[in-house]
């Protein structure tokens, strides 16, 4: 599946097919705009002659806010920014392996519950065809995102956003200001099936101290 692009030269404004179809995914900061829990996110893609430079392919042109790995005190390696970050400011995404769910079930149980797992798993509610799954591993890829931690009240959130294809990227954004030296973190949602003895047993404490922890790191169930 592909888009149609626009004939835009240098950066697309009023008048662009694509702004006109799908509305602005960033606006000229780099920051999402604010309606977009009404439509898909669509950024200009490789049908249209606009240039990189163009403010709507901020998410394809990957990070540029200076980022940092380090050695967190209870949750091994995390991820934290070296420049103030504004509100609703596009920071990383999630990349590596897109895969089937019987490819993601496969790879979950051979890492074991034990060990790093870095498969993420969208879901998407879709009103025509219900829930549409995206599952990623980024086991394999140099993506920054995959260090950032999770957290109960985290300071940046996931919207997807397509550009080629119908698979989307797994974009994250700043839910609010963030200032340099913050630890980034996300909420990693998943299903947490039920909470019985044993499966508490194989869940994960969660050490981001926030007022409002649920305790444990979200467990997707359907992949063990």
């Amino acid at each position: 599946m592909s888009y149609p692009g626009c004939d835009c030269e240098g950066l697309c404004s009023v008048g662009c097919l694509c702004l006109l179809t799908n509305g602005p995914v960033c606006d000229s900061r780099g920051c999402l705009v604010l309606d977009v829990d009404e439509r898909p996110l669509l950024e200009c893609n490789s049908n249209c002659s606009c240039s990189n430079a163009c403010h709507n392919r901020t998410v394809q042109r990957g990070v540029t806010i200076r980022l940092e790995v380090f050695q967190t005190a209870r949750k091994g390696r995390g991820v934290r920014t070296c420049e103030k970050i504004d509100k609703n400011h596009f920071v990383c995404d999630y990349a590596g392996d897109v895969i089937r769910k019987a490819e993601a079930t496969r790879r979950a149980r051979m890492y074991g519950m034990d060990s790093c797992n870095y498969i993420f798993a969208l879901r998407e509610h879709v009103q025509s065809r219900g829930v549409l799954c995206t599952y990623v591993d980024a086991t394999a890829s140099d993506c920054i995102a995959k260090y950032t931690n999770h957290s109960c009240h985290p300071n940046l959130f996931m919207s997807p956003v397509r550009v080629d294809s119908i698979i989307p990227i797994l974009a994250l954004f700043a839910a609010r200001v963030i200032e340099v030296g913050e630890e980034l973190c996300f909420d990693y949602g998943g299903t947490d099936g039920d909470d019985t003895i044993s499966d508490r047993q194989c869940r994960v404490p969660c050490y981001c101290d926030s007022a409002n922890c649920r305790g444990y790191l979200p467990f997707d169930s359907t992949l063990f």
